[in-house]
């Protein structure tokens, strides 16, 4: 968990998942030319979670919440209703 942010109320505090990406050609693609990935590990939650629990790996919607850095690492803070699902 990062010490350092507590959410508030029904929001959750996310880490991306870092995947690395090949074309069908077995090329990597750059982090400069890849979409921020929909899925992410829960790192922080606030409150009023109910249905998640830190460490669980959540799917979400590609335009919800509002990123923020954090020792130069990026993270997401979305709220509990935004979640798609839980990966097992």
């Amino acid at each position: 968990m990062i010490a350092k942010f507590k959410p508030l109320k029904e929001r959750v505090f996310v880490s991306y998942t870092e995947d690395l990406e090949k074309t069908a050609g077995g090329l990597y693609i750059p982090d400069t030319a890849k979409e921020k990935p929909q899925s992410g590990k829960v790192e922080a939650l606030g409150e009023d979670v109910k249905s998640l629990k830190v460490g669980d790996k959540i799917l979400f919607d590609k335009y919800s919440g509002s990123k923020i850095n954090i020792d130069s690492k990026e993270y997401l803070i979305i709220k509990e209703e935004d979640v798609l699902g839980i990966l097992n």
